[in-house]
């Protein structure tokens, strides 16, 4: 079945018509609450203009963090509607609540061409709530700002994975369509997902390998070779048998692990030395070692340099590419190397081989901004991290499926 899109709607005509729009901003704050890696803002423009440009009266949704249903000043969008206000180049407005008197009034006074973002939908504890009932009451409330000739767009593809209100419910509410960015990114995962050209690499890194488990077996049918580092593969590594002291560990995971490289170990490639620590933190005494020689009571942060050439000299090969979740702590400049260095293997398949890569979302797109490397380098970087995987799985994303006319 196929998506309806916004350029259908745009088609239909949006002039004075009120379009409710869920977007992604749940964007990284300092402690000072300024936005670090402003991407997924970036990313939400086409579709937002695209509706101002047509005329539209925009309403805006997203969440920010996870304030647990209750309203947290912490987690305020105020940041964001500044940011699009910049981007833009036209005043947004910020709600003062999410569904209540002023989200109404300053819905219902919007001219032709303006927008206003509604508070965190996190800040009302329907919004994420197992209880259907209570979703679909929040999702009514929402859809009335849009009032009668009404229509809703979304386009935060970091939650389509989730059945929440303002994701699903409310696509059932209101004629609804597939943003610029979903669209975008359902395309070019599709390509990775049913027709990558081989050879096809997958890169896996981040801090749970229970998290990653079901990607492993989904794409080991399909990948020529995945790589693991980050917090991850200190548990694969226990599964063969080194001993990863203080390192990142899940071991009622080990025999599952160890059942994984049993029957996909030809095609999974681990790290053969580390960069350990003395402690977490950004000034421990630190060093690099082989998988085996982890000094007692230490822990591994980082992957080391002849895993870096390993895992490239793969990459050198490959015509396709999905990386998700870093090497190490990328957030600390001596455990950042592994990370970087990765990442700059796959920008060099892309110009050398021409191969096709996607970073998949999450830390992996914040660590190519944080480490300044070049974005322009990937084919693509996605907004999605869980929604990218979830969809390489060959799940159901709740908030794709509602779209389908």
């Amino acid at each position: 079945m196929a998506l309806k899109t916004l350029d259908e709607l745009l088609s239909e005509g949006v002039e004075s018509r009120h379009v409710l729009v869920r977007s992604d901003f749940n964007v990284p704050l300092d402690d000072e609450g300024n936005i670090t890696d402003p991407g997924r803002i970036t990313a939400s423009l086409p579709t937002i203009r695209a509706l101002v440009d047509g005329g539209a009266k925009v309403i805006l949704t997203a969440h920010l963090g996870r304030p647990k249903g209750e309203v947290n000043s912490k987690y305020s969008l105020a940041p964001v509607a500044e940011a699009l206000s910049e981007a833009l180049g036209q005043y947004v407005a910020l709600a003062g609540d999410v569904c209540g008197e002023d989200a109404h009034e300053r819905a219902n006074g919007l001219n032709d061409g303006d927008v206003v973002l509604l508070e965190n939908v996190r800040f009302d504890p329907r919004e994420t709530s197992k209880d259907e009932a209570e979703r679909e009451a929040f999702a009514a409330e929402l859809a009335a700002l849009a009032a009668d000739n009404g229509a809703f767009v979304s386009d935060g593809f970091g939650v389509v994975h989730r059945a929440q209100a303002s994701v699903y419910d409310v696509a059932k509410k209101l004629p609804a369509y597939a943003g610029k960015l979903v669209q975008k990114e359902l395309d070019v995962l599709s390509t990775v997902a049913k027709e990558p050209e081989h050879p096809y690499v997958v890169v896996l890194g981040g801090a749970k390998v229970s998290d990653k488990l079901g990607v492993i077996e989904a794409l080991a049918g399909k990948a020529d070779k995945i790589i693991i580092g980050g917090g991850m593969c200190y548990t694969l590594l226990a599964a063969k048998g080194y001993n990863v002291q203080k390192s990142l560990l899940q071991e009622g995971q080990i025999d599952n692990c160890r059942d994984l490289l049993e029957r996909f170990g030809d095609k999974i490639v681990l790290p053969v030395d580390l960069v350990s620590a003395t402690e977490f933190a950004a000034d421990a005494e630190h060093e690099t070692t082989s998988v085996s020689e982890i000094p007692e009571g230490w822990m591994s942060l980082d992957i080391g340099p002849k895993t870096v050439q390993e895992f490239a000299s793969v990459l050198a090969e490959s015509k396709t590419v999905f990386w998700n979740g870093p090497m190490g702590v990328f957030e600390m400049e001596a455990f950042s190397r592994g990370t970087a260095g990765v990442a700059q293997a796959i920008i060099d398949a892309t110009k050398a081989n021409g191969s096709f890569t996607v970073v998949g979302g999450g830390d992996s797109a914040a660590s190519v901004r944080a480490l300044g490397l070049d974005e322009d380098g990937f084919s693509h970087i996605s907004t999605g991290g869980g929604a990218s995987l979830e969809f390489l799985e060959g799940k159901e994303l709740p908030g794709v499926s509602v779209l389908e006319a």
